[in-house]
């Protein structure tokens, strides 16, 4: 299912929308206490929303849309649209139950991106998985799962690759250090298909593999793996995602994320240029 159908960028919209409402709010001079006053919340409640943390009610936002003057009916019809859109169900809500609900906002993230770049130390990034690769990864974490759910979660994964290919297909810049490809899953023959899948899909014009090889040495990301998400929309700031073992951290404080494009463009320069890279992985492949 491609970004583009409904529910792919609800999130997205979400944050767009929940923004919007802070501007018109401020404009204003309304406090977030008057503003929740009006629609029957707290103050923590609008500002979960002016983040678009939360799901929006039509009636919410129409009241608060009154209390911020807005009275002309085609502004206030269209940001009543973008409720209906903010709450539209994304495809990977039918994998609810093998996906956590933290892992749910950076897929819907993921959706609408422009541009994801992405720093992987242990793993092949999951958007250039193959099937048995992404098997052997979700049985690691969880040998006991059973085959039904395993199952399962590899579809999910299968699922976030269209992305890749579909008509909204983002800039996709993946920075691998070698030890995410010399760490084997599942064996020789597992790992060369997956070598050659890398290949294959680095041909597509949108997806920039790289390699950081242990030649380098030391490098600026020595906190792990993370992503840079960027949108086309100029409302939205990049966002940094962090996944951990239970939980996710997504970063949207300017100064911070400023850091984190500083780390992801060292590593550019560092790592092997595209071509470099692609021989390297034909190299590597020989090797296995």
């Amino acid at each position: 299912m491609s970004a583009g159908q409904p529910g792919g960028g609800s999130i997205v919209r979400r944050m767009l929308l929940g923004a919007q409402l802070r501007r018109l709010r401020e404009s204003r001079g309304i406090s977030r206490e008057d503003a929740g006053y009006s629609i029957r919340a707290s103050e923590s409640k609008i500002s979960r929303m002016e983040l678009g943390r939360v799901s929006f009610k039509e009636r919410d936002v129409a009241d608060l849309l009154t209390l911020y003057g807005v009275t002309e009916e085609p502004e206030r019809q269209a940001l009543l649209g973008l409720v209906r859109e903010a709450n539209a169900a994304g495809w990977w809500h039918g994998y609810g139950e093998v996906m956590p609900t933290w892992f749910q906002t950076y897929v819907g993230l993921e959706e609408s991106a422009a541009l994801i770049r992405t720093f992987e130390v242990q793993f092949v990034h999951g958007l250039l998985q193959t099937e048995e690769y992404i098997r052997s990864v979700i049985r690691l974490g969880h040998p006991e799962g059973a085959e039904a759910w395993v199952e399962r979660r590899v579809g999910l994964r299968l699922e976030r690759q269209k992305l890749l290919v579909s008509e909204r297909a983002p800039h996709f810049v993946a920075v691998m250090d070698e030890g995410a490809l010399r760490r084997p899953f599942g064996g020789p023959a597992l790992m060369r298909e997956q070598v050659r899948h890398i290949l294959e899909t680095a041909e597509a014009p949108n997806v920039d593999v790289r390699i950081l090889p242990f030649a380098t040495g030391g490098h600026p990301a020595g906190g792990g793996a993370f992503t840079l998400l960027s949108f086309p929309e100029s409302d939205l700031p990049d966002l940094v995602y962090l996944e951990q073992l239970t939980g996710a951290l997504y970063i949207d404080k300017h100064d911070e994320v400023v850091e984190y494009t500083k780390a992801m463009d060292a590593l550019d320069r560092m790592a092997l240029d595209p071509a470099d890279s692609l021989d390297w992985l034909h190299a590597f492949q020989r090797e296995l």
